[in-house]
């Protein structure tokens, strides 16, 4: 009989002693023979190894030239303001932690940093400059690096990290995405000799999404549709964001739209219309913004249905109770009646665009079909 698999070790110093054999296999290029860490940890590794890079070197934490620190402040402009109330708020939430927050670019290049910074303190001095390079290729494994190439949330503690010198930082990670859908930078917390706080990394990860709502709301748009899932709560940082410009085209959604809405997931298309998600016509979205309880919903092409609310730049939307939601019955029939004046009146062609009957159309627009 196969024996069973024995447990791995979960107190502090076993999960230390697990991480520093797992670093003499991948130093010394042996396979690992357990699951002693992530595996994007050891991807990181071997491509630190790969770049000719090697543990006992010392790091710099170099600073980039002024002329590009200030090329860089400039390009993130927009970022540094979106994430900067979050960066407050993340600094008093973790004030009494010894954890800091830093928010790089899309390059690793340290643009804000927040938090109980000890200054007199090199090792988190070095770390928190505007301006240095913290970047897997500059700086090894650390969780902004890894955060950047697998674009994912990290958490990652002490050895875990690739140089010696950068051994005594435990640090929670996540990326940043913009309205277009690419990563634009990451959100760290970082620790120096600190407790593990492996929940960090549901913090860190609840705070990028706050950035990049922020990102998304002051994209220019003339409506922004807000969407959940049936049962969600709206109004809250989980919504889906989508904003619209006045003909119906899309200039930016957030990360959580671009997941419930399959359309808008490849990042970086030119131009997507409102027609191309939405079985209906864009119109009511902005027809519905005119109203005071403006909850809605929402058909998809692919036969689901979100709840949706339709706001107008500067006019916040408060919550609405089901009973003043458009009727998804109303929004059915406004579809039936376009896609037959888009048909010219050939009920036959409207209901093959919409994948339903002829008889299916008739009844739901209250006519009879004509005799045969």
């Amino acid at each position: 009989m196969t024996a069973p698999p024995v447990p791995l070790p979960t107190t502090p110093d076993h999960r230390l002693a697990r991480i520093e054999a797992a670093r003499r296999a991948v130093m010394n290029d042996e396979p690992l023979t357990a699951p002693a860490m992530e595996p994007w940890i050891e991807r990181s590794w071997r491509r630190c190894l790969a770049s000719g890079q090697r543990p006992e070197q010392r790091v710099g934490f170099d600073v980039v030239s002024s002329h590009v620190l200030r090329r860089t402040l400039e390009s993130n402009r927009n970022l540094i303001d979106a994430a900067r109330p979050v960066l407050q708020t993340l600094g008093r939430a973790i004030a009494n932690t010894r954890y800091f927050a830093i928010l790089t670019n899309a390059s690793g290049v340290v643009v804000d940093v927040n938090g109980p910074i000890d200054r007199s303190d090199r090792r988190a001095s070095m770390i928190t400059r505007v301006g240095v390079d913290l970047s897997e290729a500059s700086v090894g494994t650390t969780a902004i690096g890894a955060a950047l190439v697998e674009l994912q949330p990290v958490w990652l503690h002490r050895g875990e990290h690739f140089f010696a010198d950068t051994s005594v930082y435990s640090c929670a990670g996540a990326p940043l995405f913009g309205p277009d859908g690419l990563c634009v930078g990451m959100l760290d917390l970082t620790g120096i000799e600190a407790v593990e706080r492996p929940e960090l990394r549901h913090m860190v990860v609840q705070s990028a999404r706050s950035i990049e709502n922020a990102l998304t709301l002051r994209q220019p748009h003339s409506l922004l549709v807000r969407l959940n899932w049936p049962g969600g709560a709206m109004g809250e940082d989980s919504d889906g964001m989508i904003c619209l410009d006045g003909d119906g085209w899309v200039t930016g959604a957030n990360p959580t739209a671009r997941q419930m809405v399959s359309q808008l997931g490849v990042s970086g298309r030119e131009r997507v219309h409102a027609s191309e998600l939405f079985a209906l016509p864009f119109e009511m979205l902005f027809d519905a913004s005119e109203q005071a309880n403006n909850a809605m919903e929402l058909p998809l092409w692919s036969g689901l249905r979100l709840q949706a609310r339709a706001q107008r730049p500067g006019h916040p939307i408060a919550g609405a109770p089901a009973h003043d939601r458009i009727p998804l019955k109303e929004v059915e029939i406004a579809l039936i009646h376009k896609a037959v004046a888009d048909a010219k009146g050939n009920v036959q062609q409207a209901a093959r665009a919409l994948g339903i009957s002829r008889a299916t159309v008739y009844r739901k627009l209250g006519r009879r079909p004509p005799m045969a």
